[in-house]
């Protein structure tokens, strides 16, 4: 017995294993400044806040945040806005337009508090100037009480640029809500979104393990979780990588109380790779950790067929850090959304990030603007 334990042991550690080779052309991300926008601002008779995406169209020189508000301070719903810069800073933002966004039946999403059933959990945001629509994700929802229960599937929709419902996207039945621990878990579903450069490929991710994958990720260990590529013609999953989430920054405060780690963002950067955003937060501590790697799936195996990550031999998507928001000795709320901006003046390339307030005054709207070099 001793023995099959040492296998099977060793087993686990080769079939989870990284790629060795390094990731050449690693990316650089030097920090500028951050604005915030106030608290419980309105813009149109909506709270501005719950800003879970930021996505830039430079053709218009606009951009795009998804509002994860589940239609209970005001109609599940998106904005554009323009953000000025000068002399290479962020200076200010504009709210241009907000929209509500609708379901197949051309209706507003239902409150959350009193119709979960026909509500929505809105997470990320992406436009496609080819089409001039944008593609959203929602993380669906698992209540399970003891005389009451919630069963809802996350979704990828496309969407007109006013928010009216175009198609859905076909998920893999590994993201089918389940009463039981299998599937994803609630609130750690889709919460990044990126296409390709020619936007005939989409990722989406996990936030935190299948339950039949890993367990969540703690203070000594990370979790697996799941990286999924979708083509845009047929909205057909083609793909799924392996991650692996670094463990649980901080210690919460007190020991039992809540903390995770998970992908909160994506963003493409190249053929096969992709800037991942982890966010670590722990009760106790009003700061998140925010941690950016560069990762490449052409050397990770497609796990597609594979029922569960505890069990099968494959390869990670191997990572390699390149930022960690902790050292720019600045405070980091709850970032949610990462995008490529416009060229700076000295003809590098921006990259801006945007934090989720919860709708909570101890909690801030930030965004953060870098220089890659």
């Amino acid at each position: 017995m001793r023995k099959l334990l040492i296998f099977f042991s060793v087993l686990a550690l080769v079939s989870c294993s990284s790629s060795k080779q390094n990731l050449a052309e690693v990316p650089t991300l030097k920090y500028i400044n951050t604005i915030e926008i106030p608290f419980n601002q309105e813009f149109k008779k909506t709270v501005v806040g719950g800003l879970s995406s930021i996505d830039f169209d430079a053709k218009n020189d606009l951009y795009y945040f998804i509002c994860d508000d589940r239609s209970i301070y005001n109609d599940a719903r998106f904005y554009t806005a323009k953000i000025q810069l000068a002399a290479d800073s962020l200076q200010q933002i504009d709210f241009q337009t907000v929209f509500p966004l609708k379901n197949e039946a051309g209706q507003k999403y239902a409150n959350w508090d009193k119709y979960p059933d026909s509500s929505i959990d809105p997470e990320e945001m992406r436009y496609n100037p080819k089409t001039r629509s944008v593609v959203w994700s929602s993380e669906g929802a698992r209540v399970i009480a003891k005389d009451f229960a919630v069963i809802q599937n996350p979704s990828l929709q496309t969407a007109t640029i006013e928010g009216n419902y175009l198609n859905t996207y076909n998920l893999p039945s590994n993201l089918n809500m389940q009463k039981e621990e299998r599937g994803p878990r609630s609130n750690g579903v889709l919460e990044g979104i990126t296409f390709n450069k020619n936007f005939t490929e989409l990722y989406t991710n996990i936030e935190e393990p299948l339950f039949e994958d890993d367990t969540q990720a703690s203070t000594t260990k990370g979790g697996l979780i799941r990286i999924y590529k979708f083509d845009t013609k047929s909205r057909q999953n083609s793909a799924q990588y392996a991650y692996r989430l670094d463990p649980i920054a901080h210690a919460p405060n007190p020991k039992t109380s809540f903390a995770v780690n998970g992908i909160s963002a994506i963003q493409y950067y190249g053929k096969n790779r992709l800037l991942v955003v982890e966010r670590s937060y722990s009760t106790g501590k009003l700061a998140c950790t925010i941690k950016v790697y560069l990762c490449d799936l052409s050397l990770a195996t497609d796990v597609t067929n594979v029922k569960s990550l505890q069990t099968e031999d494959f390869k990670l998507a191997p990572k390699k850090l390149i930022l960690n928001m902790d050292d720019l000795g600045i405070f980091t709320d709850n970032i949610e959304g990462i995008t490529f901006g416009p060229k700076l003046a000295n003809g590098k390339q921006s990259i801006l990030f945007v934090s989720d307030n919860n709708f909570s005054d101890k909690q801030k709207t930030q965004i953060l603007l870098f220089e890659i070099e």
